[in-house]
């Protein structure tokens, strides 16, 4: 996983980059010594990474034809690329990638301007791809690669992932999604990088607990069970409470593990041991499906003397790919009768439209994702009080979203599982099915807003309420919403 990989079939072409190399700069010493000192970014496959290396000494000159095509693109969100007040951004033909070097090493040189072309280039690849001019896109999509490796932080690696994405949409390599446990770790380590899923499950948690108010067994249907992170820190409220806590049943539904270990029963344990800890009565029972449309609710045992709550945290976008899901599940939550149901989503509509208009919403979105993850705290205190973040962490949490945008660009059909949609979108959805909105209240506000103090100080981070849900985003830019329901 960390070091240079080649195939066979390339090693003619690897040899000729690397006496092309030699060529440039002279002697083997001096090749040798630029390699140890330069900093590339994931050099995973030598081949691409001596390509890069040869474009930043011979910069691609962009050709006005395709250029005269981009139209002007509003400014991604963020300092990844242009400056705040930036509105929208006009190209120059005639700039071109920067290039120093010191005695010792090869230094690339960050620019706006080249921000401005990165921008420009996979924009125009995206455009290519949907006139399914391939040749074009090819040629593109190489020289928005060679381009991201000149540019530094959040945009160099959002880029990379959107360059990946489309690469694989233009040679038709699908991305896997990769086994359950994998996922599950990324998903743990963008918990740990970033408020977003803190601020998913504590508002979520607000709304379940001001339901449960007063009642003596309650009941949780988690739509996404994963490593349940989200239900510790309802059974320590439930403990705290005035009375005494509840009887505390919780269902939890995952994927199957592709492997012979129970990872439901496991978290299960787990969770037990902590119910045990801190004097709650606790049941648990997982169930493995491979798509929630499969459920049965009549499976659950639902209890006429338990006060139910459904709970899902980015799991129904998932059904919209494929025909009738999203009416089946909210169907089956009717039958179930739950006293209300959280749902938490992207805000973000990735489920429309053109390819090139899901591309350039996505290019938006995750750009402001990345870039509100290079400011992030997370992990454990600082001697500041503020949360630290772990090199570890951030990386895995890059590789989540770096999956996510691979299968909003790369896939089709039901493959293409993230298909993100907004509020406004889900609102009409859940009125069309039978739910009203329930107001989440100033209480959930309030909290929601000192957690965020814990990350990079708060700043940068926003809550917004909009209607009874709450927003959270990366300055102006809301990212994820929660929101409540109840049956009408």
């Amino acid at each position: 996983m960390l070091g240079y990989k080649v195939k066979p079939s390339d090693m003619d072409d690897v040899a000729l980059k690397i006496e092309h190399l030699d060529t440039v700069f002279g002697n083997d010493d001096e090749l040798s010594q630029i390699v140890s000192d330069s900093v590339h970014y994931n050099p995973s496959d030598l081949n691409s990474w001596l390509e890069s290396m040869i474009c930043e000494l011979h910069p691609p000159v962009i050709d006005d034809s395709f250029m005269n095509n981009c139209s002007d693109l509003q400014a991604v969100a963020g300092a990844a690329v242009f400056p705040p007040a930036a509105k929208k951004v006009n190209l120059d033909p005639n700039l071109t990638p920067s290039l120093s070097r010191s005695p010792n090493q090869v230094v690339i040189v960050d620019s706006q301007e080249n921000g401005i072309r990165l921008v420009h280039t996979l924009m125009a690849c995206a455009e290519a791809v949907e006139a399914e001019n391939y040749r074009l896109a090819e040629n593109l999509v190489k020289q928005a690669g060679a381009l991201a490796v000149a540019q530094t932080g959040a945009m160099r690696k959002v880029a990379t992932c959107f360059a990946e994405a489309l690469a694989r949409r233009i040679y038709r390599l699908t991305p896997q999604p990769g086994p359950p446990a994998l996922n599950d770790i990324l998903y743990m380590h963008f918990y740990e990088t970033c408020p977003y899923l803190k601020f998913a499950h504590f508002t979520a948690n607000q709304a379940i607990l001001e339901a449960f108010a007063g009642k003596k067994n309650v009941h949780v249907v988690d739509f996404g069970m994963k490593q349940g992170m989200q239900w510790p820190a309802l059974m320590q409220a439930l403990a705290l409470r005035n009375g005494g806590p509840p009887k505390f049943r919780l269902t939890g539904i995952g994927p199957p593990s592709g492997d012979d270990v129970d990872y439901l029963q496991e978290v299960g344990w787990k969770l037990a041991q902590l119910a045990d800890t801190i004097n709650v009565e606790f049941e648990f029972r997982g169930f493995v499906a491979e798509r929630l449309s499969d459920l049965d609710p009549r499976k659950f045992e639902l209890r006429n003397d338990e006060v139910l709550a459904v709970n899902s945290v980015f799991e129904l976008h998932q059904l919209l790919g494929r025909n009738g899901g999203i009416e089946k599940v909210l169907t089956a939550v009717k039958t179930m009768k739950p006293e209300i149901f959280t749902v938490v989503e992207q805000e973000v509509n990735h489920n429309g439209g053109s390819f090139l208009e899901r591309f350039t919403e996505s290019l938006h979105y995750y750009s402001t994702l990345f870039d509100s993850l290079e400011s992030s705290g997370g992990g454990d205190f600082g001697d500041d009080g503020v949360l630290s973040v772990t090199v570890q962490d951030r990386v895995m949490s890059e590789v989540y979203l770096g999956k996510q945008i691979c299968n909003v660009v790369a896939c089709e059909g039901a493959d293409r599982v993230e298909r993100h949609e907004t509020l406004t979108q889900w609102k009409a959805r859940f009125d069309s099915a039978g739910f009203d909105s329930v107001h989440l209240g100033s209480n959930a506000f309030k909290q929601a807003s000192m957690l965020l103090a814990l990350f990079a100080g708060g700043d940068g981070y926003r809550v917004v309420e909009d209607d009874g849900c709450l927003m959270l985003g990366w300055h102006t830019r809301p990212l994820i919403t929660t929101s409540a329901w109840k049956i009408r």
